[in-house]
């Protein structure tokens, strides 16, 4: 079988980040305080002890907005993405980028999320990123909420728990459309959306000791933004109708410990809660049936509003992004068996697969079941827009960073992508996480790299921030000259 056979001559490569992780540049150029920007790193936390370094209270909140120390919370300087835009862009270009994923910060935008008029200084930066991709030839993929919104729209309506919240974002998502949507074909209304249940803050801006029934109100978020994500779908067909809408999700692709029956169903469960329930919602239309019992034993009760159930059924996304790191394990009784880290959530110990110095398990074979469990369920093009592993990476006293352990990563995933392909999936395009080094999403550290280009900071922010090309970044470049070429197949 050639080559082209599998991998379409339009197959978009590519990378990506996230404004909040790298942009930088707060309190500047008109932007307003975000969710992000309270996120601190604490080196005595323990790296995989996710729920410590996500805990956010209202006492955290009000001491971060008190505090002018940008280098105690990196996501305020990120990797100064916002002044160094154009190397950045040129590095991925020289790797042969064919499409760069980066979200627009809706706090640069609206800086408290209600204004009428948008900063124009944060318009023209984005304007001036898009004009770089451009340059180059390259799709942009735009990610319109991506962990960030306004903190003021937290402290006034208690984020998207609030109806208020879907105006305000489809305002901000119609100036995206109205000055760039012509430039832009794919776009993604909510990075990871059903992190709404697992990193509540930074999805969906709901704070625990804020709210009477914290899962009521994850949940009634959660609704609020696939309504907004309905009706920016539909303006944006207004505005451009060859543009393209996806949701996104972190897939939790699953297995049951073991054949017995009750593992099995728990593996379902996990299945439908975790993932098909958000993408049911989006793709089919509606509100699946499984969901009636669990929001019954649950103590939940969705408040609908007239035409929601129609527009959720009418403005369905285009395609189908999603992130995949590792697969977890299900079983009817987890508290017997060892656990681990994995993306937003804790897991079962998969005995046979390996794991990162993180705790997550690396499972390739993982992605291609994933590839096929989606497309026989939804027919609708696929698109991995975060794969990657987060390592310690050593520059040596040459200057080079040998990553070969991201390489032998990326090169099993991309295999297993392949053989999807040979399958029959409809895959449109990959983007890994990250194209460069960021600031960690979970842990707001600098030491948990994902990138090809080595950023010269750590984790307390120090550094002359200089851009290195790793091992990975040359090995990327052959894969995207060849279009997959080089990747094996069984």
């Amino acid at each position: 079988m050639t080559q082209e056979t599998i991998f379409p001559k339009n197959f978009l490569w590519g990378g990506a980040i996230a404004a909040c992780q790298a942009e930088g540049a707060y309190g500047q150029y008109g932007r307003g305080m975000a969710v992000s920007d309270i996120s601190f790193f604490d080196s005595q936390i323990d790296r995989q002890d996710l729920a410590k370094h996500r805990n956010v209270t209202t006492e955290k909140i009000e001491e971060a907005m008190k505090d002018p120390n940008t280098k105690r919370y990196p996501k305020r300087h990120g990797i100064d993405f916002y002044h160094r835009y154009k190397e950045d862009i040129a590095l991925c270009a020289e790797m042969g980028f064919k499409v760069f994923r980066f979200s627009m910060a809706w706090s640069r935008i609206f800086p408290t999320g209600e204004e009428l008029t948008p900063n124009q200084e944060g318009l023209d930066f984005y304007d001036a990123v898009l004009t770089e991709i451009e340059k180059y030839g390259m799709e942009p993929l735009v990610t319109i909420s991506h962990f960030e919104m306004p903190l003021a729209l937290v402290n006034k309506y208690k984020g998207w728990t609030d109806r208020k919240v879907i105006d305000l974002f489809v305002r901000f998502a119609e100036c995206l459309f109205a000055n760039f949507g012509q430039r832009v074909t794919y776009w993604i209304s909510f990075n990871e959306i059903n992190a709404g249940r697992f990193s509540t803050f930074k999805s969906t801006g709901v704070v625990a000791d804020k709210t009477d029934n914290y899962i009521q109100d994850c949940y009634q978020a959660v609704h609020h933004q696939f309504v907004a994500a309905a009706l920016v779908t539909k303006r944006l067909h207004e505005i451009n109708p060859a543009g393209k809408m996806g949701c996104m999700i972190a897939r939790f692709t699953t297995y049951a410990a073991t054949c017995k029956p009750d593992d099995v169903l728990q593996m379902m469960h996990d299945d439908q809660y975790d993932n098909f329930f958000y993408t049911d919602v989006m793709l089919r239309g509606s509100y699946p049936g499984y969901m009636n019992r669990f929001f019954k034993e649950k103590g939940v009760s969705i408040v609908w509003t007239d035409g929601d159930k129609e527009l959720l059924k009418e403005y369905t996304s285009d395609y189908l992004a999603f992130s995949y790191y590792m697969s977890n394990v299900s079983s009817a009784k987890p508290d017997e068996g060892e656990m681990t880290d994995a993306n937003l959530k804790k897991g079962l110990k998969n005995p046979y697969l390996e794991s990162s110095a993180w705790g997550w398990q690396i499972d390739p074979k993982g992605l291609r079941y994933t590839l096929n469990n989606l497309y026989d369920r939804y027919q609708v093009p696929l698109f991995i827009v975060e794969n990657g592993i987060g390592a310690e990476d050593k520059v040596e006293a040459d200057g080079r960073i040998h990553d070969t352990y991201r390489i032998d990563y990326l090169q099993k995933h991309l295999e297993q992508m392949k053989e999807a392909l040979i399958d029959g999936v409809d895959l449109i395009g990959y983007t890994t996480w990250s194209s460069i080094d960021i600031v960690s999403s979970g842990t707001s550290e600098m030491s948990k790299r994902y990138g090809f280009i080595y950023v010269d900071q750590d984790d307390d922010g120090n550094g002359t921030l200089a851009r290195s090309r790793k091992d990975s970044f040359y090995w990327y470049q052959k894969v995207i000259q060849s279009n997959g070429a080089e990747l094996t197949v069984s």
